[in-house]
């Protein structure tokens, strides 16, 4: 199962797809400013539930931002709760004021 990413003017989506494209697990993402991702939002269906896939969605969110030096609020509760638990990801984490 590959990972994919989409992105299209502020708004982008990490995910997994069948073989028909349907999106089985996302992390969906916007744009705050040309540095800040906002994850919004991040869903596994249950038939990859179990399996670490979110977990997996944030991760590969947390490398695109280092990869651009970008920062990330989670606004999505999963997001935010393994960011916060996760050290190795506190480098990209934009706490908000």
């Amino acid at each position: 199962m590959e990972i994919q990413h989409q992105k299209q003017n502020n708004q982008g989506v990490f995910f997994i797809a069948n073989e028909d494209g349907e999106h089985l697990a996302s992390m969906t993402y916007i744009m705050d400013t040309p540095t800040i991702i906002r994850i919004e939002h991040t869903s596994v269906s249950e038939q990859l539930a179990g399996q670490g896939i979110g977990k997996k969605l944030v991760e590969a969110g947390v490398n695109f931002a280092r990869e651009h030096q970008y920062k990330i609020i989670p606004a999505c509760s999963y997001a935010r709760a393994l960011i916060e638990k996760t050290e190795t990801y506190h480098d990209v984490w934009q706490r908000e004021v």
